[in-house]
Order: C-alpha cells, then sequence, then structure tokens
C-alpha cells in the first residue's frame, strides 16, 4: 500500500466527514441556519478534523517506530553470528537487506541468508503497510462518526475550528523554528569537532587550502592545510561580480516595465524574462564552460590578456545573468505598489518622470529592492554547479577575475562526495565551512535588515 494512496483515501474521507457533519447540523434546525450558533460549515470542518487528526498523529507515530521495530524483528532472525558483529558492520548488513529488498544494489554478494532476511523484511513492510491503512480506516471513520453524533445546534463549532487551525499555525510555525535550530546546532557539534583537530584561527585566517590528509597511520600523505580565507574570497570575487551584472539590469529593467512599458510589452517580457529563473543551472553551468568562458579567452587573447580557461569572470557573469528573474521581478512587484497618488502628487508639484522615479517612487520601494538584492545575493553565495563547471576547484587567493577561483560551496560538495569517515579533519571541515557560511548570511541579513529599518524611517 503506497502512502499517495493512503492520503488520498484519508482526503476523500475527510471531505464526506465534512458533507454529513453540515448536512446533520441543517437537518438538526430544519434548514434554518440562524437558529446555529456557527454557520453550517464549521460544523463540517470540525468533523472533517476530528476525521484526520488523529489519523495523523498515528501517522506520525507509526513512522516514527515501523524502521526500529522491523530492524529488531529482521536482526532476531540473522544467525547469531551476524547478530554478534560490531553496531558499524552490522548496520551494513541490515542496508544491504534493505536494499535488496526494494531492489536496489547491495555492496555484497547475495547469499541465502541476506535472501531469506531481505523476503522477511519486504513482508514484515507490507504487513505494515496493510496494518497502518486498516488502522487509519478504523480511527478515521470512528472519529467522523462520533464527531458527527455529538454535535448540536448550541455548539460553538466555530471557535473549535480556530483554535484548532490556530493550534496547526503554531505547529507548522514551530516546526520550521525547530528545523532551523537543528539544522544549526547539527552543523555546530560537528563543528566543534573539527576545531578540535584544528585550531580556529589557522582555519579563519588561513591563507592556504589544501584539505588532503592521511586516512591511516601508516599512510603517506598531507597532513592537509584548512586556510578558509582563500574559499571566501573566491565566493564573494563571484558573488561581486554577479551582483554587478544582476542588480543594474535587472533594477532598470523593472523601471522600465513598471514606468515606461506599455501594458502589452509588460505582458510579454516579464514572463520571457522570468523564464531565466526556471532553467536549471546545469544548462548554465554548460552555457559558461562551452561559450562564455572560450568568448573571453579569446577575446583576451586578442588584447594580449592572459585568461584561465576557467576564470572567475564567466561563472560570475553566466551567475549573474540566472539571478537577473530575482531582482527585477521583486523589483517591479514592488514598484507598481507604490501608490499611484505618490506619483500624482509628486507631477502635481512639477516633477518630471525621472524625478518621480528618483526621488519618490525608488525610496519608497527601497526596503523591497533590497529584499531583492539580498535574495539575489543568498543565491549567488550558494550556487555551486556553475561555479564547478565555470571556475574551477582550484583553491586560489586572488582578485584577478581572470584567474581560476573556487567557492565554499563547490567545496563542501567536494568534501562529502563519496564514503567519508565523520571523524577526519577533511571531512569535518565541510561542516566548518557551512558553519561560516551561515554565520556570513546571517551578518549579511542583519545589515540589510539595519539599512531597510534606517531609509523607511527616514522616508515615513
Amino acid at each position: 500500500m503506497q502512502f499517495s494512496t493512503l492520503i488520498i483515501v484519508l482526503l476523500c474521507l475527510m471531505a464526506l466527514a465534512y458533507y454529513l457533519g453540515r448536512r446533520r447540523s441543517l437537518n438538526l434546525v430544519g434548514g434554518r441556519v440562524r437558529n446555529l450558533h456557527s454557520l453550517p460549515s464549521y460544523y463540517g470542518m470540525q468533523t472533517a478534523l476530528w476525521c484526520g487528526i488523529p489519523v495523523l498523529l498515528l501517522f506520525v507515530i507509526w513512522v516514527s517506530f515501523e524502521g526500529a521495530v522491523m530492524t529488531g524483528l529482521v536482526v532476531e532472525g540473522l544467525p547469531s553470528e551476524i547478530q554478534n558483529l560490531p553496531t558499524e558492520r552490522l548496520n551494513l548488513v541490515l542496508n544491504d537487506i534493505r536494499n535488496l529488498a526494494q531492489g536496489d544494489i547491495v555492496s555484497r554478494t547475495v547469499d541465502e541468508t541476506m535472501q531469506k532476511a531481505s523476503n522477511h523484511y519486504a513482508s514484515l513492510k507490507n504487513i505494515s503497510h496493510m496494518a497502518l491503512f486498516v488502522a487509519t480506516l478504523a480511527l478515521a471513520s470512528m472519529g467522523g462518526l462520533w464527531a458527527r453524533q455529538s454535535i448540536t445546534r448550541d455548539q460553538r463549532a466555530r471557535n473549535r475550528v480556530e483554535k484548532a487551525i490556530n493550534f496547526i499555525l503554531i505547529s507548522s510555525s514551530s516546526l520550521a523554528i525547530f528545523t532551523t535550530i537543528g539544522i544549526v546546532l547539527s552543523v555546530l557539534f560537528e563543528s566543534i569537532h573539527f576545531f578540535q583537530q584544528i585550531p580556529i584561527t589557522k582555519f579563519i585566517f588561513g591563507l592556504e587550502w589544501s584539505p588532503q590528509t592521511a586516512i591511516r597511520a601508516d599512510q603517506v600523505g598531507s597532513s592537509g592545510v584548512f586556510g578558509a580565507i582563500t574559499l571566501f574570497a573566491g565566493t564573494f570575487l563571484i558573488t561581486l561580480i554577479a551582483m554587478a551584472v544582476a542588480v543594474p539590469i535587472g533594477l532598470m529593467s523593472a523601471i522600465y516595465m513598471a514606468e515606461y512599458a506599455s501594458k502589452s510589452f509588460r505582458a510579454m517580457a516579464k514572463p520571457v524574462l522570468e523564464v531565466l529563473a526556471g532553467i536549471p543551472t546545469v544548462v548554465y553551468g554548460f552555457f559558461a564552460s562551452l561559450t562564455v568562458a572560450p568568448l573571453f579567452r579569446d577575446t583576451g587573447a586578442s588584447l594580449g590578456l592572459s585568461v584561465s580557461s576557467e576564470s572567475a569572470l564567466a561563472a560570475g557573469v553566466v551567475m549573474g545573468i540566472m539571478i537577473i528573474p530575482f531582482i527585477s521581478s521583486l523589483s517591479d512587484d514592488v514598484i507598481n505598489a507604490v501608490p499611484q497618488a505618490m506619483r500624482d502628487g509628486s507631477y502635481g508639484l512639477g516633477a518630471t518622470r525621472s524625478e518621480t522615479i528618483r526621488q519618490v517612487i525608488i525610496p519608497a520601494a527601497l526596503p523591497g529592492i533590497v529584499g531583492g538584492v539580498l535574495l539575489a545575493v543568498s543565491r549567488a553565495i550558494g550556487e555551486t554547479m556553475i561555479v564547478v563547471m565555470a571556475a574551477g576547484l582550484s583553491a586560489n587567493l586572488t582578485a584577478n577575475s581572470l584567474e581560476a577561483v573556487t567557492t565554499v560551496t563547490v567545496q563542501i560538495v567536494t568534501l562529502l562526495v563519496g564514503d567519508q569517515e565523520f571523524d577526519s579533519a577533511k571531512t569535518l571541515a565541510a561542516f566548518a565551512l557551512a558553519l561560516a557560511l551561515f554565520v556570513i548570511t546571517l551578518a549579511l541579513n542583519m545589515i540589510a535588515l539595519h539599512i531597510v529599518r534606517k531609509y523607511r524611517e527616514q522616508y515615513e
């Protein structure tokens, strides 16, 4: 039984519960709605909530314990020599059993024991899904029928429904907050492990980046150099180039479409411009590596300049083209939100259209414009594919945009590719980079909020 089927069945039951609850409320008063405490739709919604919320709680509890229970039953059926394996090796065996049951690739030869365990796991999974389906139908039906039978004409259905919706909204907000806290703490703890091996001063102030380390004690290899300044310099260089391309073009496009363009041109140009945001980044990467980078290299050679085949300039320009819609679309919406009365008042005082844009519209829309630019900066800092394909992987500390550089996100991906040991400095360096990037992004957000608040107070 697929979970999608279960969700569809649950939605159908909730729709039926809504209809039955609404119909019962009307039957209680003979169709005279004024004799009810709440509108009939609230009684229907209350019945639907009693039908769906208990099932959702059951689903969360079931999914939370399903994996542990099935794993324990599978382990009990394995031979004693496998059960007594160390935890790490036993987890690898269980992972192969799950992959075999799902038809995925396994890392070892499939023998009779593993095949039996796989069949046992698959049968337990089918039984679990069928039991969950039956329990869902039973609980949803009982909840809906009980809620329907408890409806009275004086029941405060509206109050209950609004409290339930308020609780759902608070739970959603809390989930988002706790998810953010969980992400920060997971990155923080792993970063602490990294800084226990590598001094934080060498990470923050180091000018060289070479994370290759020896994995075994008897292996000859580098001890690793983890200077993050090189990576952040490359990140800011590419971001600066991208914003130098995207901000002027995006902002001027928004001003033209909002203040100068005709309705027919705007209706055609804005969707075409926003198509840029829907193009996959790998396509931009191909465009940068196969078209833009060779063009810059050949142009530089004709001018006597040495331009690398992979350069920050190529990656930054293409990245700027990619994030133009983020600035233009948001700025266009913000500019159009400025009241027409402000424009009319400026024109009435004798200001021209350009003076009105500079002195009235832009100051009024500045908070939204800064928000769009901030979103574009975050998008540029987090971009990976374009940098990999157009700027390369070389960690060079340079301000020359014609040379190859790399960024923080590219190195994070590089460090976590393949099978990694999460007790080595090389792997843990990815979490330290993520933590540093988080702190820098947070600082940029605080600066932007300060600027927005300052200009809003001046304008108001």
